[in-house]
């Protein structure tokens, strides 16, 4: 079963991703982390049950790493090709207990088997060579914690709650048989559409709002 980790908004800038949030759902995610080991950073917001949003971006004050950066973010053209079109909620990362078995049972989805940090591995992530996401969003990035679980202490709860998760896919069918066969923990919804796009049901006071 693969567990349902966090969902990402993949911005041009920082800047850009908290506000398209904030204009979204009227709150202001905190900053999160830099990852120096991936040339990244983020905000972050508790969603409830475990679950969290990340807004990530492209650090540019850290210098490039020695591989791909994770979300595609190397591509900033295609980043900003896809934000200028309203796909900002962009996928999603699903926790796993094994890494190497899921990319082994789908070699050609989710990449390769990443140790972070590389001077000193605390998680392994799933990156493509090229650092595209995987099925171009459609499937989850895959992280292995080694066992220990994320602090939700670490990440703010604004009272934000998840409500539903819905993926718009041109072949919705394959998509519904790749998340049965990964076993996912939580009710995605699948419909079709010509292009790829999520969005994202997020209660915040009682009040139902959408991230896109």
């Amino acid at each position: 079963m693969l567990k349902f980790d966090h969902i990402t908004v993949i911005a041009p800038t920082l800047s850009d991703g908290v506000k398209h949030v904030e204009d979204c759902l009227g709150l202001q995610v905190p900053f999160g982390v830099c990852h120096d080991y991936m040339g990244t950073h983020n905000h972050r917001l508790q969603l409830g049950g475990a679950i969290y949003l990340e807004i990530v971006a492209l650090d540019p004050a850290c210098p490039a790493p020695n591989r791909a950066r994770w979300f595609g973010l190397d591509s900033q053209e295609t980043v900003k090709a896809d934000w200028n079109t309203g796909q900002r909620l962009r996928g999603w990362v699903a926790g796993v207990e094994s890494i190497d078995s899921v990319i082994t049972k789908h070699p050609n989805i989710f990449g390769e088997h990443v140790p972070l940090p590389q001077d000193g591995p605390e998680f392994a992530f799933s990156i493509a060579k090229d650092g595209s996401l995987p099925l171009e969003g459609a499937a989850p990035s895959l992280i292995d914690r080694y066992g220990v679980s994320e602090s939700s202490s670490d990440i703010p709860d604004l009272g934000a709650r998840l409500e539903a998760f819905t993926l718009v896919h041109p072949e919705p069918e394959a998509i519904r048989t790749l998340y049965r066969d990964l076993a996912i923990n939580f009710p995605i919804e699948v419909i079709y559409g010509p292009t790829i796009r999520y969005s994202a049901k997020i209660c915040i006071l009682e009040e139902l709002r959408e991230l896109t």
